[in-house]
C-alpha cells in the first residue's frame, strides 16, 4: 500500500511511470518504483504481476537531406 499522499499511481495505470522511486541504481540501470514497477533507463519496465513493458523510446530523428 503507498504511504504517499496523493498516492501513486497503480501498477497496471497508464501513468505508473509517476509513482514516486523507493530504490535507484543507475550504475545498474534500473529503479524500484513505489507501485512496485522497476523501470529500466532503456523505458522499458517489469510490472510486479511479472509482465514485462518493452522500451517505448521515442525513434530517433532522421536528418533531412
Amino acid at each position: 500500500m503507498c504511504p504517499h499522499d496523493p498516492a501513486c499511481p497503480d501498477a497496471e495505470a497508464p501513468d505508473r511511470e509517476a509513482a514516486r522511486t523507493l530504490a535507484s541504481h543507475p550504475e545498474q540501470g534500473w529503479s524500484l518504483l513505489c507501485n512496485g514497477v522497476v523501470l529500466f533507463e532503456d523505458t522499458g519496465e517489469l510490472l510486479p504481476s511479472g509482465t514485462v513493458i518493452a522500451p517505448h523510446r521515442p525513434d530517433p530523428l532522421v536528418g533531412a537531406a
